[in-house]
């Protein structure tokens, strides 16, 4: 029999893969992310070696250990699970045939500036949808992971959502564009937002951001213009601790829906209707 489907919207239960073979993609998922994770810890500091560029703004930064840590991922992938395309945030490929998508290092900002919270990210896909999926974070070790109909766990203890209910006392996580015309108008829309909620959270990794919804550690999340390989498997994570996935932005032929096709909205059940007719109200669809 099937296992149901996994929160995140766009699969056809019928194609999913049977549980064994979800259980076996994350497994994969969880020790290629570790190992990646340990090789990470091992490489310079790049502002010791100088070792960064910056992509699509002067504040988007890459460094040289994204790459190496990617072209790892890549290689141990293409050794476990031969033939399987991957899709990663540094090398691209093709979206449309990916089986695996990477994010070789999440919050790469923190990690420029020796901060702790940033994660390798692995996840398994089907017709472009999670199905498995490990975060794992270099500098505490913690192993996060998923597998569609399987659960949620944080180095093995189940993970749970909180039962939220009231907008007003819920904790939201979030994160700002790097370009400055989007952060201004993300900043108009936390404006209209902040009254309404108990707080705002914001720590740089959109995985371990989503991971911290999954573990009841924040209610909410909310970002505009993420990458497919930010949320592929810390979506499936929160998704199977229970959080309702009202939208996800960055995957190839992601539909739009009632606030937009670049915005990603991840929140515990009780306050997910509540926080999308706030963000409408706030303009999240013209952020």
């Amino acid at each position: 029999m099937a296992p149901r489907t996994t929160g995140v919207p766009g699969v056809d239960p019928a194609r999913l893969p049977a549980p064994d073979e979800i259980a076996e993609l994350r497994r994969v998922a969880e020790r290629v992310s570790g190992e990646a994770a340990a090789h990470l810890r091992t490489l310079p500091a790049p502002r010791e070696t100088g070792a960064v560029s910056t992509k699509s703004t002067p504040t988007d930064v890459v460094t040289e250990s994204d790459r190496a840590i990617e072209t790892l991922v890549r290689a141990r992938l293409a050794e476990l699970r031969p033939g399987e395309a991957v899709f990663g945030e540094e090398a691209a490929g093709d979206a449309a045939a990916a089986r695996w998508v990477v994010d070789p290092v999440d919050g790469t900002v923190n990690y420029l500036y020796g901060l702790p919270w940033y994660a390798v990210s692995v996840a398994a896909v089907v017709d472009g949808v999670s199905v498995a999926g490990a975060v794992v974070e270099p500098v505490s070790g913690r192993v996060w992971s998923a597998g569609a109909g399987l659960g949620a766990t944080c180095d093995g203890a189940p993970l749970a959502v909180t039962g939220e209910t009231e907008l007003s006392l819920a904790l939201v996580g979030t994160g700002f564009a790097y370009s400055a015309q989007r952060r201004a108008r993300q900043a108009a829309m936390v404006a209209t937002l902040l009254p309404r909620i108990r707080d705002l959270r914001r720590n740089g990794s959109a995985a371990l951001e989503l991971c911290g919804v999954a573990a009841g550690r924040a209610d909410a999340f909310v970002e505009h213009g993420l990458g497919w390989w930010d949320w592929a498997a810390a979506a499936l994570i929160a998704a199977e601790a229970g959080a309702r996935v009202v939208a996800v932005s960055g995957r190839a032929g992601a539909a739009a829906d009632r606030l937009g096709s670049e915005i990603t909205v991840i929140a515990t059940p009780g306050v997910a209707d509540a926080l999308v007719e706030v963000l409408h109200e706030a303009g999240a669809v013209d952020v």
